[in-house]
């Protein structure tokens, strides 16, 4: 099973480029950095420097190294095979979106008053349009995708749920983008859009099986 390819080099050279800006700008950095943000998108929590410039690019690695690593272990890892590339772009997204709010944290330490919603919904919501497009190309495994009890012991429900599943999160994708036109509510429009998000495939995946095991049996 060959998932693993030269192509794994561009999100660890973005990793170890994003950490050497760290490094680069370390020196004129304040002693403390933002580490979270409230529902408004203000600061109100911080962070030791030390701590942020050299824990979050690690912490980024070891996401990207287990999401790459751990399907060798999948009793179906053969089935990766069939989507290593939307895997691939999956996971580089995942290092692409964290990348960027670690520099957004270096861009908030100096300028406090950024509303960190007008960059992490907009980035969520791209991110789970990527989903969207990336779920129905899901084979069946025991690490990615959504796995329920009726989506791992039939495939065939678990095609169906994924197809579902990504129309949903593209939906949810494109809503939480257009909230971000309507600030005062665009949080809780997010939450909201992707709480519906999560649990409706869950839901109709149940639904679809109870519906093939009923014709099996008729």
């Amino acid at each position: 099973m060959k998932i693993i390819t030269k192509k794994e080099i561009i999100p660890i050279i973005l990793i170890l480029f994003s950490f050497s800006i760290g490094l680069f700008i370390y020196p004129n950095l304040p002693e403390r950095l933002p580490s979270h943000w409230n529902i408004y998108g203000e600061v109100d929590s911080w962070v030791d420097k030390n701590f942020a410039v050299f824990f979050f690019p690690c912490l980024t690695l070891f996401i990207y190294l287990l999401m790459t690593f751990l399907p060798l272990i999948d009793p179906l890892r053969e089935n990766y095979y069939q989507f290593r590339g939307p895997y691939f772009i999956f996971r580089t997204s995942f290092v692409v979106f964290l990348t960027g709010l670690y520099l957004y944290t270096f861009w908030a330490a100096f300028n406090t008053e950024l509303n960190i919603n007008y960059f992490i919904l907009p980035a969520l919501s791209l991110f789970f349009i990527i989903i969207g497009l990336f779920l129905p190309k899901i084979k069946r495994n025991y690490f990615v995708g959504i796995r329920t009890p009726w989506t791992i012991h039939s495939e065939e429900v678990w095609d169906k749920t994924h197809r579902f599943g990504g129309k949903v999160f593209i939906v949810v994708g494109v809503v939480a983008l257009i909230s971000v036109l309507m600030p005062l509510y665009s949080f809780w429009i997010f939450i909201v859009s992707a709480l519906l998000g999560a649990f409706t495939p869950i839901v109709y995946s149940y639904i679809i099986f109870k519906k093939i095991k009923g014709f099996l049996n008729d």
